[in-house]
């Protein structure tokens, strides 16, 4: 996923079908400087992880 799009999902009000891998996620930030992404998965809002902006598939 781009940087830009990355940043629509994470200002949109609604939920899009984002997926890391495998797993559906919410995208909390969006670091385009180092394009990375601050997420967690779903089913484990506690589980926040930083990971490539690249690894998020939009499906």
């Amino acid at each position: 996923m781009n940087a830009y799009r990355a940043q629509e999902v994470a200002a949109s009000p609604i939920m899009a079908n984002v997926t890391y891998d495998g797993a559906p996620i919410y995208i909390q930030h969006v670091d385009e400087q180092n394009e990375t992404a601050r997420i967690y998965p779903l089913a484990d809002p506690d589980n926040e992880l930083t990971v490539p902006l690249k690894s998020l598939v939009e499906h």
